[in-house]
C-alpha cells in the first residue's frame, strides 16, 4: 500500500499521470472515494496522460465513456446509480476486459468500484482518494494498492514514480 498526500488538483493530475505511465492494455482501475474527492479529476489527469485530447467528463448518467486517440483507449465507467451488483453484467465490463485484455484494448477506470470489487476479479489497481480536512476544496489523500499479479509486478516502478507525493 502506497499513502500520498496531493497538495493541489494539478498535484491529483500529476499522480494519475504517473500511475497511467505504468498503464498497458488490460488493466483495471478502481477509483473509491466519497463524492467530491477528485475520482473523475484523477482519470482526467489519467487519460491527458495517455494522450486523450477529448473532455473527459464524469459518465454517472450515461455509465460508460470510451476515449480513443492516445497510446491506449480509456473506458471510464461510473457504477454511483447502480442498484444491483447484477446491473455490472449489463455494462459490459467483462467485454471492454477481454477486449482490452488481447492488446487492442486499454485501461478500464471505474467509479466507486469499491462497491462491486467483488465482481470486477482479482486483478486490478485500486486508488481511494480522500478529502484531506486540512484544505477539503484542494488536498487530497490517496491511497493505492495493487489486487492481484497485473499490478504487483509494476509495484515497485510505481513507488518510485509517485515517491514525491509519498506521506
Amino acid at each position: 500500500m502506497i499513502e500520498l498526500r496531493s497538495p493541489s488538483p494539478d498535484a491529483t493530475h500529476a499522480i494519475a499521470a504517473a500511475v497511467a505511465r505504468l498503464a498497458r492494455a488490460g488493466d483495471l482501475v478502481v477509483l473509491a472515494g466519497e463524492m467530491g474527492s477528485g475520482k473523475t479529476w484523477f482519470t482526467k489527469g489519467f487519460a491527458a496522460a495517455l494522450g486523450v485530447t477529448d473532455r473527459v467528463t464524469s459518465p454517472t448518467f450515461t455509465l460508460v465513456h470510451s476515449y480513443q486517440g492516445g497510446r491506449l483507449p480509456v473506458h471510464h465507467v461510473d457504477v454511483y446509480r447502480l442498484d444491483r451488483m447484477s446491473e455490472v453484467a449489463d455494462l459490459a465490463l467483462a467485454e471492454l476486459l477481454e477486449e482490452s485484455g488481447t492488446g487492442k484494448g486499454g485501461v478500464v477506470l471505474v467509479e466507486w468500484g469499491d462497491a462491486v470489487a467483488a465482481v470486477l476479479g482479482n486483478d486490478y489497481l485500486e486508488v481511494q482518494l480522500h478529502v484531506d480536512d486540512a484544505d477539503p476544496e484542494l488536498q487530497r489523500r490517496l491511497v493505492i494498492r495493487a489486487v492481484g499479479p497485473g499490478w504487483a509486478r509494476r509495484w515497485d516502478t510505481l513507488v518510485r514514480s509517485v515517491s514525491e507525493w509519498s506521506c
